[in-house]
């Protein structure tokens, strides 16, 4: 009990703590300009603007040195470099693209470039955003999705067959595992639901993140809790994992839940895209509490040696019957 409540007050303290960026500051709005409420018209709309700061995360991008057609030469920006927002400029002639963004590397590499062409190859210049992008990229979705079902299919075939302790299966007294399974499945459900359902919000906060809950809308503060949630149920669980099995139990162990977390994260986020994830976490968590309360969960305790017995008869470490 003493530890739940160390848990509690440590998540309670992260959260008051966090960070929380405010967007750039403006005067008075009976003091702006024309441009200055242009700009702030750009932002509410395209959620960056002048002094924004990205990192290029394509290959490279094509730098002109006049918006338009009025181009004559072209520079290069390459790979993990970065760039701050100089200018904003639309050009309502223009058939792909109306919106103009001129970038800087430094004094001497600056120049302009379509909006949805920049767009397309760079990330904010801020690690939660790259993260973010890093997490979802569809093509390392579906590459983890066939990896991580097929490894942690078989690690957990080959665990079984040697009747190891496996989450779900085999699973220990302990019901910190179970929960962060559960935890996950439930984060990456509402991550693909408010990409699904809340396109712009999260568009904004993946222009300027935020691990306070507190300051955020409050479907994106319920999955930054989450977030730190599925964080303080790892460290539970790594203890109690770790008080209940060692040496290389408590190894497989952890390596099937991580496993388990894996295959949840990539099947429920995948899922919800199509509406079926509602119904498997529905069903999911049906599974797993009733694997934890019927196979998992000690409620008895052997009346010889004291061991913990999740129903009566044999006792496998002492033989001893109990009724």
């Amino acid at each position: 009990m003493l530890r739940i409540r160390y848990y509690i007050l440590t998540l309670c303290a992260l959260l008051l703590t966090a960070c929380y960026n405010h967007g750039p500051q403006t005067p008075d709005a009976w003091d702006l300009t024309e441009k200055q409420l242009d700009s702030i018209s750009f932002f509410t709309t395209h959620h960056y603007t002048q002094n924004y700061n990205f990192v290029v995360s394509g290959n490279s991008l094509p730098l002109s040195d006049q918006p338009g057609e009025m181009a004559f030469d072209t520079l290069y920006v390459v790979e993990g470099e970065r760039l701050v927002v100089a200018d904003i400029m639309t050009i309502p002639t223009d058939t792909i693209d109306s919106v103009w963004v001129k970038v800087a590397r430094d004094q001497m590499t600056q120049g302009w470039i379509r909006e949805s062409e920049m767009l397309e190859g760079v990330s904010p210049d801020d690690p939660i955003s790259q993260f973010i992008d890093f997490f979802s990229n569809t093509h390392l979705l579906i590459f983890l999705a066939f990896l991580v079902v097929v490894v942690t299919a078989y690690g957990l075939y080959r665990l079984n067959r040697h009747d190891a302790y496996i989450v779900h299966f085999n699973d220990i007294d302990s019901f910190y595992p179970t929960l962060l399974c559960l935890l996950v499945a439930s984060s990456a459900t509402l991550y693909a639901s408010i990409q699904m359902f809340g396109a712009e919000t999260w568009r904004h906060f993946y222009y300027h993140p935020s691990l306070n809950p507190f300051a955020l809308p409050w479907h994106l503060g319920l999955f930054v809790a989450s977030v730190w949630a599925i964080i303080i149920v790892a460290v539970a669980s790594l203890d109690d994992v770790l008080r209940h099995l060692s040496g290389a139990d408590a190894l497989l162990y952890l390596g099937g839940l991580a496993g388990v977390c894996a295959v949840n994260y990539v099947l429920f986020s995948v899922s919800t895209l199509y509406y079926i994830g509602y119904l498997l976490l529905i069903g999911y968590f049906v599974f797993a509490i009733h694997r934890y309360l019927c196979y998992a969960h000690c409620r008895y305790t052997c009346g010889k040696c004291g061991a913990l017995l999740t129903k009566k008869g044999c006792c496998p470490h002492c033989g001893t019957m109990n009724t």
